[in-house]
């Protein structure tokens, strides 16, 4: 059985050293009394509910997966995940970041990211039922009525009711201006809806008394494509007006789909047959409200990903230190067993440092971009608001698409270090590696992402925004550029902060020429973009770390930091070279390939 220890250490480092998020949150009227020991003590008894409660049922979640009736429509969760939903709500876990208005603890947005990257790490299929509540109460809280509110927050705050995302169909995937599902308007301010949504995680499931769908459907009188969808809330059950639960809605789940991961997770097909709905937002202009839902979900996927590939990690380390076999090619080193252990080999300490350098630099990443929605929405100053959001904007396809494809490197990376044995269930290796593959798919795949960043984040402002952030490196390089010691760390991201203006610039020049190079070189693109994120972050990190190294700290976290810095910058970060080349080699070499493809 895999085994956890919530990382608290480094992201108390991150936050408190690296971010200084105190700060940051005391600024915003909301949290102007927050200070480091309530965020610490509250993520401590987070790590131990995540660690003794959802860890044990990884595993055999897994195993015994989601149970339908067909004749009932209802899904069984496997056994202990009811008992830990009603642990998770008893104790007041689903309200942590939530609106004090209705119900909520209002703590910041990053202590509930860190949180959930430990429960991503015990058990991302669990966690997902929390989590998709979260972008449906997020986006009723910034689009819908008071009267809606007023129905459906508190009781979605409070846990007692969960929440979904209901987009896509059997026909289309990402593009849901095909989509077909209809609403009725029926004179009283509801509609009925008809039709069918697919790959609907946590559908449906014995969790929550109440299932609030939040679904895209098509007026009669609906444009078109895109311009012509709205937002409806509806709930597995109709709730009266004195807020109890009522008849059940037209909504139901037709089946559970078969998969190659996150098994425990109750991804329905779900058949709306004139179930009753309500406007959220204006007619026609559904994907306002939507997009408040997919951009928190783009982030939390990004935090699937760097959860499971800190588990992976720390599993694989372990491994390492205890599996013996053959001798390190310097000579023996446990000289009193018959071979050494694994990690005195360089490819396997390879394989660790890889791991243990993206979870680390991601966990930087999303603890920085949860601070910056939290300025979006809260800081005082408007301009500080804006500011945040266009450079949150920016990072959003990043964090989802980096994040993901990093968590695949991590995991395989990991489960090789078991050889064999990661091959085998028991060890938990294998469905770290299948839990996250679908990471890279669900909420836009890593080429959609990647098609936004160069499409619409970047080229459609001429570089605006990415400037934004070069900016920040600009600022680290004028900073530490004489530093000889942060020299190894500050050359290299200098270097591609100059090189991206021109390489932008190219890609940009050549797909006004022809849209088929954007599409061309977007992902080697986004590579390289998150490597340079990811670079200014291990920058920051290293001066930190060398900082407190010079002033006597004997903590050894800080040369770990430090050795792990090195490691990235000379290992990892040079795929950037690589990634320009491959994007620079244009379309013609993918698209004039008709008899290869033939």
């Amino acid at each position: 059985m895999a085994v956890y220890t919530p990382p608290l250490r480094d992201m108390q480092f991150v936050m408190h050293e690296l971010l200084n998020v105190t700060a940051d949150l005391q600024a915003m009227p909301a949290h102007a009394d927050m200070d480091a020991d309530t965020i610490n003590a509250v993520l401590e008894e987070g790590g131990k509910f995540a660690a003794e409660v959802l860890l044990p049922l990884n595993i055999s979640g897994d195993a015994e997966g989601c149970q339908i009736d067909i004749t009932t429509h209802a899904v069984t969760t496997p056994t202990g995940y009811k008992a830990a939903y009603k642990q998770y709500i008893d104790s007041g876990w689903a309200a942590l970041a939530c609106d004090p208005a209705f119900g909520g603890q209002g703590l910041p947005l990053v202590v509930n990211q860190c949180f959930y990257e430990m429960m991503n790490s015990a058990n991302q299929a669990w966690t997902m039922y929390p989590g998709l509540t979260h972008g449906a109460y997020a986006a009723l809280h910034t689009h819908g009525t008071p009267e809606q509110k007023a129905t459906y927050l508190h009781k979605m705050t409070s846990g007692e009711w969960t929440g979904t995302m209901c987009l896509t169909e059997p026909h289309c995937g990402t593009d849901l201006g095909l989509m077909r599902t209809k609403a009725e308007p029926q004179g009283d301010g509801t509609y009925k809806l008809t039709g069918n949504k697919i790959f609907i995680s946590a559908g449906e499931h014995d969790l929550a008394d109440n299932i609030i769908h939040l679904v895209l459907a098509r007026l009669p009188d609906a444009p078109p494509g895109i311009k012509g969808v709205s937002l409806f809330i509806v709930p597995k059950f109709m709730v009266n007006a004195d807020g109890s639960l009522g008849a059940r809605n037209g909504i139901y789940c037709g089946g559970l789909e078969h998969k190659m991961g996150i098994k425990s997770n109750a991804t329905a097909q779900i058949v709306l047959d004139g179930a009753v709905g309500t406007l959220v937002g204006q007619p026609n202009k559904g994907m306002q409200g939507m997009f408040v839902m997919m951009n928190a979900a783009r982030l939390g996927v990004g935090n699937q990903s760097l959860g499971l590939t800190e588990v992976a990690f720390q599993n694989a380390l372990a491994y390492a230190k205890d599996r013996i076999q053959m001798r390190a090619l310097t000579g023996p080193k446990a000289k009193d067993k018959p071979a050494d252990p694994i990690i005195v080999h360089p490819d396997v300490r390879k394989m660790l440092l890889t791991a243990k350098a993206y979870a680390e630099g991601g966990r930087a990443l999303l603890c920085f971009s949860a601070m910056l929605l939290e300025k979006e929405h809260n800081h005082p100053d408007e301009a500080v608001r804006k500011e945040s959001g266009e450079l949150l904007a920016l990072l959003t396809p990043i964090c989802k698409a980096f994040l993901t494809d990093n968590g695949h490197i991590s995991t395989n990376a990991c489960m090789q270090v078991f050889g064999g044995h990661g091959f085998i269930k028991e060890w938990g290796m294998e469905q770290f590696v299948r839990d996250n593959r679908i990471n890279m798919i669900y909420e836009g795949t890593n080429t959609i992402q990647s098609l936004d960043l160069l499409g619409r984040k970047v080229l459609s402002n001429n570089g605006a925004t990415l400037k934004k952030f070069g900016k920040l490196v600009g600022a680290l390089v004028a900073e530490e550029g004489v530093n000889e010691k942060m020299a190894e760390f500050i050359t290299p991201i200098a270097i591609l902060g100059e090189q991206m203006t021109k390489f932008t610039s190219e890609i940009g020049f050549k797909g006004f020429q022809n849209p088929d190079e954007v599409g061309a070189a977007a992902v080697d693109y986004l590579r390289v973009a998150g490597h340079l994120v990811f670079g200014y972050f291990w920058a920051r990190m290293a001066q930190v770390a060398l900082k407190q190294i010079a002033a006597g700290n004997p903590d050894p976290f800080y040369v770990a930091k430090l050795q792990t810095a090195r490691f990235y910058f000379a290992k990892l970060f040079p795929e950037t070279a690589t990634a320009m080349r491959t994007a620079r080699a244009g379309s013609k070499v993918l698209m004039d390939t008709d008899a290869a493809l033939a």
